[in-house]
């Protein structure tokens, strides 16, 4: 899964990063509200980690700008206003969840865990297709119930996969949630993992196989 966190202290913004991907997300990292607007108008995220004080503006109008578009993204405000007055225009403007500084990262990770459970998003920690099974979290896949230690990006591109089985995933749905957002990607990129990942699963004769449509994306299904 991958988070987006707005933060501007770069010392907090790299602990935070450090900290959820050994937790066993991917994170993208930026520092303003417009470059916030920017990530979030073309990539699709999990969820955001919202830090109010930001140089340009006040992280509140990124939240409200994200609500008035329809976008539905799980938001966790950070901020060091603790006043009731203030988590209440948060949660008002459309934060899901708030945080207040100094917080610890076992609770913050808690936090994520309980906005990604929540219906309508994205839901479940063990995916299952086939024989195939993944733990999202402890980023561990098994096969027949065989533990098989997979890379970071086959470990990804599996869970956007099985998080839709049964459904064409976009090639750029696959692109935006597999790479950085200071990642340069060639335009083959997508082409290349999804076919060490079928080479990987191969020898292991999973009964699940991706399928890809042309022009469009990919399916990953039980095999029948």
């Amino acid at each position: 899964m991958r988070l987006l966190i707005v933060e501007d202290n770069q010392e907090l913004s790299g602990l935070l990063a450090g900290a959820l991907e050994q937790a066993g997300f991917s994170v993208d990292l930026v520092a303003t509200g417009e470059a916030a607007r920017l990530a979030t108008a073309t990539r699709r995220y999990a969820a955001l980690i919202l830090d109010l004080g930001l140089p340009d503006e006040d992280g509140l109008g990124v939240l409200t700008e994200m609500r008035a578009r329809h976008d539905s993204t799980p938001v966790l405000v950070l901020t060091a206003r603790g006043g009731v007055g203030d988590r209440v225009t948060g949660l008002r403007a459309g934060a899901d969840d708030y945080l207040l500084k100094p917080f610890a990262i076992e609770e913050l990770t808690a936090r994520l865990d309980a906005l990604l459970r929540r219906p309508g998003e994205i839901l479940g920690q063990v995916l299952k297709v086939g024989d195939l099974a993944l733990d999202t979290r402890a980023r561990q896949m098994s096969v027949r119930g065989e533990p098989h230690i997979f890379s970071a990006r086959e470990l990804d591109l599996l869970e956007i996969l099985m998080r839709r089985a049964g459904r064409v995933v976009l090639k750029q749905h696959v692109e935006d949630h597999l790479f950085g957002l200071n990642t340069e990607v060639g335009s083959n990129a997508v082409e290349v993992q999804v076919h060490r990942l079928r080479k990987r699963l191969e020898p292991l004769k999973v009964r699940a196989d991706i399928h890809t449509v042309r022009g469009v994306g990919y399916l990953l299904a039980e095999t029948r």
